[in-house]
């Protein structure tokens, strides 16, 4: 099984904190992700965001902090195990 992560769509922005010595920090722009929003947020702004990335992995983030917050990669396996984990809400069928 493999549960690699597909940033095949990512652009990569180099961070304005690397120098120039080949010492550089590169950030992967999601912009090509198709973010849906969880069945299960309120409508209150807090709410969670996925995107599928190719065909086993996804990105989840946390809609308030806007396009450029922080985003959690998930591959395939540990996407599975994360679902398994957090189990259904209380109230609510899996």
């Amino acid at each position: 099984m493999n549960s690699s992560i597909d940033l095949t769509e990512a652009v990569w922005v180099k961070s304005s904190y690397s120098a120039n010595n080949g010492q550089c920090v590169e950030v992967a722009r999601l912009s090509g992700a198709r973010w849906a929003k969880s069945s299960y947020s309120e409508g209150n702004g807090q709410c969670v965001e996925v995107a599928r990335l190719g065909e086993t992995s996804v990105a989840l983030r946390d809609s308030k902090h806007g396009e450029d917050g922080p985003v959690v990669l998930f591959g395939g396996a540990p996407w599975r195990a994360f679902l398994a984990a957090a189990g259904p809400l209380p109230g609510r069928r899996p």
